[in-house]
């Protein structure tokens, strides 16, 4: 069972309320690393992961972009 509270709104403007996108691929991540280590490690979990990671990667370069745009922690669209 597990129960996710997303965080709701910028940081900067309401402050910490809940977790990112980022911190569930983490949870994810750090999961299939333990199967990795013990008898379920398998091809499709490293893949799982490489792709977790990956994703990972393109959410960094969106809150690049937003930083450059000047828009990061405003509830504000980027282009």
């Amino acid at each position: 069972y597990a129960s996710i509270k997303f965080q709701v709104g910028p940081i900067q403007e309401v402050g910490v309320n809940g977790c990112s996108i980022e911190d569930v691929i983490d949870v994810l991540v750090t999961r299939l690393e333990g199967f990795q280590k013990g008898p379920f490690k398998c091809r499709e979990n490293a893949l799982a992961i490489t792709k977790m990671e990956e994703a990972k990667l393109w959410l960094l370069y969106r809150t690049q972009k937003r930083q450059t745009q000047g828009v990061e922690g405003k509830n504000l669209l980027h282009v």
